[in-house]
């Protein structure tokens, strides 16, 4: 019995890993029950790949988990803020404990279901890795939001599941009047739409 009280204990703890994401080592702490726990999911290795901004951006990492896209942005945009929501009040708490380990003073995590918690806040990027399974209704709120919370010339950034691929083109399309496929991998696609200026 003292064995496995040792294994569950040893299961509490924080799981911690170092990662360099764009060119920035970062050390991350997670846990059981976050999204991908014990290193960076393909989808958002791919998704970082392709974020084009600038160092003084305004950026919002929608459902943001533990942190990785969010701190890479804001190593990113060293002269812009940058914003980190999810709805798992778990998620926030890790990302808020990512942005001290990592010493980001240009980010903060904050408990919110999408955008219902942002308030006014405008941005100049938006990224997400969107979950296969919100629902077609969710990603429809999420992108019409997602235009509300941008400025002028902004960018929504996302990776999605192959199987989501014409569904977003559609509704990119439909919101924004703009959609380019940035990249298309063997499970996930890139996608962005830009706000007319």
């Amino acid at each position: 019995m003292k064995s496995k009280n040792i294994y569950i204990d040893a299961l509490r703890k924080d799981i911690e890993f170092d990662v360099t994401l764009r060119d920035h080592p970062l050390h991350f702490h997670t846990t059981w029950g976050l999204f991908s726990p014990r290193e960076i999911d393909e989808g958002t290795l791919l998704l970082l790949k392709y974020i084009d901004i600038s160092d003084d951006s305004d950026c919002f990492d929608m459902g943001c988990g533990y942190g990785p896209i969010g701190i890479t942005l804001a190593k990113l945009a060293p002269n812009g803020n940058t914003l980190l929501a999810d709805k798992d009040f778990v998620g926030v708490n890790y990302s808020n404990k990512n942005i001290a380990a990592n010493k980001i003073n240009n980010a903060e995590a904050i408990l919110s279901n999408a955008f219902d918690q942002v308030d006014d806040r405008k941005f100049d990027c938006i990224v997400s890795n969107i979950p296969a399974k919100v629902g077609k209704e969710l990603l429809q709120i999420i992108l019409h939001d997602a235009k509300a919370h941008l400025k002028p010339g902004g960018q929504l950034y996302v990776v999605t599941v192959n199987g989501l691929r014409k569904f977003m083109k559609r509704h990119f399309e439909d919101v924004f009047g703009d959609y380019k496929k940035l990249k298309q991998g063997a499970h996930y696609t890139i996608a962005r739409a830009r706000m007319k200026d």
